[in-house]
This record gives structure tokens, sequence and C-alpha cells, in this order.
């Protein structure tokens, strides 16, 4: 058991993560019509890593994007295109490991990579952080809510993530307590509850891998202000594509009154009114 036990730990990572190297994902940005810049972003433990970074002048508002698993950000670029009539800058990050970045991921490290990402934005960018909002897909969203549970910002967008690794690893695997065995947690339940600023929970209906219930119980734990989108049919990679100009509205729509007073006292919403 204790050789079990000690194998998983050693093999963990290789389970958890799914880093596409470059080139795998990359094509040029002016296929989406994108003039974005390639910018490198170093960690706190020297780690360099590759991000996306496009501008737009006339916003003083950045998003600052965590692509999901099995992603880099060249995959992301045809998102990027539909983020982009959001009217604010976007920086969208990969991990240790992912696209051209150094290292390999693990869960400290990508949280140092997303701490970093927020430090180039405010140091470098001159960001202030109440004009920083945190984006997260699935793996993202478990690293924008430990963000933003460090760190002030102007809002969190957490989209199709999951409650904890521990809860992920149960649904996955029928073998007794084996849920306990890595030492990943990605404990969003938990660091939820801590956030200070607004935050928006969008979730498909019919999401195959991470269920609509963990986003419903995501925004239940999350503090104030708070707002649930569900997309109507989406699962678990294509909730942009179903939610189509309904989901860029209902984005578009936090990111540009963070406080989101008209949504708090809300119930449980199939989307935008």
């Amino acid at each position: 058991m204790m050789v079990a036990v000690a194998l998983v730990r050693l093999l963990e990572n290789r389970f958890i993560y799914f880093p596409p190297r470059y080139p795998a994902g990359f094509v040029p940005p002016q296929r989406y019509g994108l003039q974005v810049e390639e910018v490198w972003i170093t960690a706190v433990d020297g780690i360099k890593l590759n991000a996306y970074f496009l501008p737009h002048v006339a916003s003083s508002k950045v998003l600052l994007w965590f692509h999901g698993n099995a992603e880099n950000i060249g995959f992301g670029l045809e998102q990027m295109k539909a983020l982009a009539t959001l009217d604010l800058n976007i920086l969208e990050l990969d991990y240790r490991g992912y696209g051209k970045s150094e290292g390999s991921p693990d869960e400290a490290g990508v949280y140092r990579d997303a701490d970093a990402a927020y430090r180039y934005l405010a140091d470098t960018r001159h960001f202030e952080p109440e004009n920083i909002i945190l984006y997260g897909h699935s793996l993202g969203g478990a690293v924008a809510i430990d963000l933003a549970s460090k760190r002030n910002c102007g809002g969190v967008i957490v989209e199709s993530s999951f409650t904890s690794g521990r809860e992920m690893a149960r649904r996955m695997f029928s073998i007794p307590l084996l849920e306990y065995v890595p030492k990943s947690r990605f404990d969003s339940i938990k660091k939820i509850r801590q956030v200070r600023s607004p935050i928006l929970i969008v979730h498909g209906t019919r999401d195959a891998v991470v269920p609509f219930a963990m986003g419903e119980t995501l925004y239940h734990a999350a503090p104030e202000p708070k707002a649930f989108f569900a997309v109507e049919g989406a699962g678990h990679n294509d909730v942009v594509a179903v939610g189509g100009e309904r989901y860029l509205r209902e984005l578009k729509g936090f990111v540009s009154r963070p406080s989101y007073s008209s949504r708090t006292a809300s119930p449980l919403s199939s989307g935008a009114p």
C-alpha cells in the first residue's frame, strides 16, 4: 500500500497536467485579425513564462486570462477574438511547461505563475488592481480563485471549474480513498470564501467533465457580490460557442460594472436578464 501511495505521488503531475508544447496549437495571431504582443514574464523562482498581450488603448482595464488544461495560448486565439469585443486589454498566460514557457507544472508552480502575471500587469503595465479582472476556465478557474484569495482585483470570472481536486478525483476514480493520496489540492471551495472581489460563476448545463452542480456549489460558497450564469446546453469546452452573444453580453456587463450590485440578491439564473 505504501508503495502504491508513493508511486501515485511521484507520478501525480503526469496524471493531472496535459501541457501542449510549442508548436502544437500555435498559428499566426494575424490569422484571426489580432495584433498581439508576445511577452515574457519571470516567476519568482526564475521560470520564464510566455504570454500574449492584446492591447486596447482606450481601456484602463485588463482581463488576466488563465486557460484550462490541455490548452496553451495558441489554442486560445479564436476565443481571444471573441473576448476582444469586451473592449479591454487582455493578457493570456501559459503556465510553466505549457506552450513556450519553461519548467514543468505543479500546483504551487501554477500559482506562482499567476502571481507573476498579476505583478507584471501591476508593475510593468501599470494597471491598478481594481482594473485587473481575473478570468479562468476549468483548471484556470482554480488558479484564478487562488490568486483572487490573495490579491486585490476588480472581479473574478470562473468558468466551467471545479470545487476541489479531491472532489474531481473522487468523481473520476472508483478506488476508495484514492482522492486523499495526491498532494495537489486545488481547494477552490475553501479559497473562494476568502475572495473580496465581485465574482461571476459561468457553467454549461451539460458539462460532462466538471458537473454543473460544482459550479452551483462554488456560487453558493462565494461571498457577495456574486452572480451565476448558466449556459444552457453547453458542455465543458464550448461555453463561448454555445453561449454566443448572450455569453459575451453577460461578461461585458460584469467587466464594465464589476460591483455587480444589481445582481447580488438574485437567485441562480439561466442567463442575463
